[in-house]
């Protein structure tokens, strides 16, 4: 059997980066009322991107598989509808 390539780890752009920092600084302003600086937000960041991506990115995964195979029962029971009565 031949053996699958890992997949690379998931890379936010550049845009994604400075929008989720602007978020992060929103909400702590918001929620906590403090002013958080740029080092801590890309800290925080990188954090749940290197902790919480892969858990969600799983969950999803998961999620995926479970409706995918949800289609499938229904194809297979859909098939088997479209059988004529034999003589």
């Amino acid at each position: 059997m031949k053996s699958r390539k890992r997949l690379p780890q998931i890379q936010l752009s550049d845009f994604q980066r400075n929008a989720l920092n602007a978020e992060i600084k929103e909400f702590y302003l918001i929620e906590r009322g403090e002013e958080i600086g740029l080092i801590e937000q890309i800290q925080l960041l990188d954090f749940f991107e290197e902790r919480m991506a892969p858990i969600i990115y799983n969950k999803a995964l998961d999620d995926a598989k479970k409706w995918f195979a949800q289609m499938m029962d229904n194809m297979d029971s859909d098939y088997y509808s479209l059988y004529k009565n034999e003589p």
